[in-house]
């Protein structure tokens, strides 16, 4: 009895802190990644402070290097959190603060666990761990592309597309791995029409004052995710409340007139609303109906 108990404990813990662990490795590749793309963009348009080689800046050949003196970082520089812990947020060779903050490995490794304790698949064969790996891969693209938004306002298409196939393969794993697959599939169609032609419409006839085109290109990915036209909905009622409490609370803090010319990254809110809408949405909209149906 001690034994089945101290496993039955024991093994769920140790996968919670293997997902931990692997949320911040992949929260620090976010960090590398936000950075090397848009320097990049810097490069290419000859705004860059320092001239870099292609190499250099590569996300896949590229070592890492600090953002100011560009000095080759060591194994011991580059421990999520704790090596920015134990360098009091600065550069070792410089001394000039490091801007990659670790906030975001933190974020990675939060959402990472929070999708493996709230994943809404009871069994765990290969197709279930299949579709929690693209997952994993998906949250990894959200954050990116959320930090990235709200640093410079723009979802950039590198990041934009290869996540987007990411998120078909996604949806196609995640529909089989359930009894009604093509009906899975095809609700996951419709929600990615109705958010991707939402988007273009608004797109089109604001001439791109209402939404970015990063957006327009986002919306299928997003329609994908929520899993079916009622969740593409309550997607972007979610969306919406957040960023118009945000921008509230933005103008507050910053004693600022929010007007319909602020800007405000609208990205980060609906990337937040697919991640609950994904992980509760059928368990919110239960819970809606319940209600109204006690009045």
């Amino acid at each position: 009895l001690f034994f089945y108990t101290y496993t039955s404990v024991t093994i769920p813990l140790m996968i919670i802190l293997a997902v931990a662990v692997f949320g911040l490795c992949l929260g620090s590749f976010v960090n590398a990644l936000i950075w090397r793309l848009h320097e990049q963009e810097e490069q290419a348009r000859g705004t860059a402070k320092r001239k870099l080689k292609a190499e250099e800046l590569s996300i896949t050949k590229g070592r890492s290097m600090c953002p100011h003196c560009h000095h080759v970082l060591a194994a011991k520089d580059l421990v999520p959190v704790l090596s920015w812990l134990w360098l009091r947020g600065k550069c070792r060779y410089c001394h000039k603060p490091i801007p990659d903050s670790p906030i975001v490995e933190l974020s990675v490794m939060v959402v990472a666990v929070v999708s493996y304790l709230a994943w809404p698949l009871s069994n765990w064969g290969a197709l279930e761990a299949v579709s929690f790996g693209l997952w994993m891969l998906l949250l990894t693209g959200f954050v990116a592309l959320a930090v990235y938004d709200l640093r410079w306002f723009i979802l950039p298409d590198r990041i934009v597309a290869p996540l987007s196939a990411i998120g078909v393969i996604f949806a196609v794993a995640y529909a089989l791995s359930q009894q009604d697959a093509v009906g899975v599939l095809a609700d996951s169609a419709l929600g990615a029409l109705l958010i991707g032609g939402l988007f273009y419409g608004l797109f089109q006839l604001s001439q791109g004052k209402w939404i970015g085109g990063g957006d327009v290109k986002l919306g299928p990915l997003l329609g994908l995710v929520a899993g079916s036209l009622t969740g593409a909905l309550l997607l972007l009622f979610i969306a919406s409340l957040a960023g118009t409490l945000y921008s509230i609370l933005h103008g507050i803090m910053r004693h600022q007139k929010v007007t319909g010319k602020t800007r405000i990254p609208f990205g980060p809110f609906l990337l937040l609303a697919a991640f609950v809408v994904f992980l509760w949405g059928e368990a919110l909209m239960d819970s809606y109906s319940n209600f109204l149906l006690g009045i």
